[in-house]
């Protein structure tokens, strides 16, 4: 979510069409999808966590959805890189936009509800902002995206709520967690930039399955997931996370990607705790209290700061795109 100088350019044209600047409604209705797939995940991760441990659903999660990326992938005549250098960088990128993330969530969530943990998530763009501006050289902060901080700093200590601190306990611990993988995302997004050559699902395809290699010795040391019995509820919840939260979202983010551009994208962001919420409260009966959405209304304002096109009308039409380089090979909003 960065905000970039104006500069009048035409569109872009890539492998699916013609980035534009302003959505159509195609993109919307995708956009809309995603969000709800991505909000979807946390009440997933809420229903898997009563009957399986956290790594055991991080390794079924990843597993499943690399042989359906690399499915894909083949199906399409996309061929994975075989240079040790790509394979390197991938596995970094793995630890850091699935390992890391995706167990702090799944533990967070054995500790606070889904609703929380989608908008403690949504600071990513705020913890992207900072780490930005100190490791690479084209995204400077700016008023703008200061003024972002603080406002999602003040929505994040509103959400925790300052008496918490006071009885400092696990839920703090769980709320933490999720800010822990938002800054992992964070970290993700800026390492991500490096395969801006190669194709982004051949990424998502090789990332997913670094992940799943990293992820076996793991869950079957710690978790001995043979011996776990988990109900019908459960199993649905896991295939879910994987076929809709991480397979299909990859490919509905890229297919986005490449018409509306990453700055358009990026609104995402706004839309996931809506739907992540609605479906803690009807699917697990979560009930947030007032400080939820005005933690979340603060750093959602944070977020338009960050962004700046919802502070002038005009932006849309008027924002550069970003270059190539700037575009990350990576869904740093997956959860």
């Amino acid at each position: 979510m960065n905000h970039h100088p104006t500069r009048a350019a035409s569109p872009r044209t890539t492998a699916f069409g013609t980035i534009h600047r302003t959505m159509g409604t195609r993109e919307w209705l995708l956009m809309v999808v995603l969000s709800i797939i991505w909000g979807g995940s946390f009440f997933l991760v809420g229903v898997a966590v009563r009957e399986l441990p956290p790594l055991t659903i991080v390794w079924g999660r990843v597993g499943l959805a690399a042989v359906i990326l690399l499915g894909f992938a083949g199906l399409t005549g996309r061929k994975l890189p075989s240079e040790l250098t790509f394979w390197g960088a991938i596995f970094v990128m793995g630890v850091l936009n699935n390992l890391i993330p995706f167990v702090l969530i799944v533990w967070g969530q054995t500790h606070i509800e889904s609703s929380l943990a989608s908008i403690l998530n949504a600071t990513m763009p705020i913890f992207s902002v900072i780490l930005a501006h100190v490791m690479t050289r084209d995204e400077r902060l700016t008023v703008n995206r200061t003024a972002g901080i603080v406002l999602g700093w003040i929505g994040v200590t509103v959400l925790i709520g300052i008496e918490s601190l006071q009885g400092f306990g696990v839920h703090i611990l769980g709320q933490l967690a999720i800010l822990g993988a938002a800054i992992s995302y964070s970290f993700a997004a800026i390492f991500g930039r490096r395969f801006q050559r190669f194709d982004p699902i051949v990424v998502a395809a090789a990332m997913v399955s670094a992940s799943a290699v990293m992820m076996t010795p793991m869950a079957l040391i710690v978790d001995h997931p043979w011996t776990l019995a988990p109900g019908p509820k459960t199993l649905a919840a896991l295939l879910g996370l994987a076929v809709l939260s991480t397979s299909l979202a990859y490919i509905l983010y890229f297919r986005i990607l490449s018409t509306a551009g990453a700055t358009n994208i990026s609104l995402v962001t706004f839309l996931i705790p809506v739907s992540a919420i609605s479906l803690g409260m009807l699917g697990l009966g979560e009930r947030p209290g007032w400080n939820a959405f005005a933690g979340m209304a603060l750093i959602f304002s944070g977020l338009a700061a960050i962004d700046g096109r919802l502070l002038s009308r005009n932006k849309v039409t008027q924002a550069k795109e970003p270059s190539a380089a700037e575009i990350p090979a990576n869904t740093t909003e997956v959860s």
